[in-house]
């Protein structure tokens, strides 16, 4: 990796930190530029404006959510082993320490869910693949005689992913100490509607 890229790697860690916690209206130029030690027209250069800067750091978040979540939970055995391996990979994602502000995406949803433009249809991009990656290995624990033949797998995405945003607002906003208990409770639920 050239030093450009080192460079870019480094500035979008402190990017996704600074969004996590701030917001993505609160990533600008100048409080990144300020938090590395860099000048404006430095970082001007990488990205060329705030709503590059923006959408780089929705889809550096998208990145490390594949990297963290999705791939190692598909190495768990086909079926219902790999649902609780996404399921297990999801929570912990709600608490990395490169995110002190919780989840990047779902903050962001929530910033731009009625504000058109590149931000919001990237961050469109970034969910609808992981609600079909849900869909996907709900097929496939189908498949794997896991889960009932007449289940919608598109309503079992949206039912994990509920769960998940559940588990973010009681951990993050409520500090509820029970919330890991109530998510993994509402995930055996689910799970027990949708054996064969």
């Amino acid at each position: 990796m050239g030093k450009g890229a080192e460079t870019r790697d480094r500035i979008l860690d402190q990017a996704v930190r600074i969004a996590s916690r701030e917001g993505l209206e609160g990533l600008t130029i100048g409080t990144l530029s300020a938090e590395l030690g860099l000048s404006k027209s430095g970082l001007f250069a990488h990205f060329g404006s705030k709503e590059e800067l923006q959408c780089q750091v929705l889809q550096a978040a998208a990145d490390r959510f594949q990297e963290k979540v999705i791939r190692p939970a598909i190495t768990a055995p086909r079926g219902e082993p790999r649902i609780r391996a996404l399921f297990d990979r999801w929570l912990d994602w709600a608490n990395r320490a490169d995110m002190p502000g919780g989840c990047l995406l779902i903050a962001a949803a929530v910033e731009l869910d009625d504000r058109p433009g590149p931000q919001r249809d990237h961050l469109v991009q970034a969910h609808r693949g992981r609600v079909a990656a849900l869909a996907k290995a709900c097929r496939i624990a189908i498949e794997a005689g896991h889960f009932r033949t007449d289940l919608d797998p598109e309503q079992f995405a949206f039912d994990f992913y509920s769960i998940t945003l559940g588990y973010h607002d009681h951990n993050r906003l409520l500090r509820d100490p029970r919330s890991k208990e109530r998510a993994r409770s509402a995930f055996e639920r689910l799970i027990a509607s949708c054996r064969a």
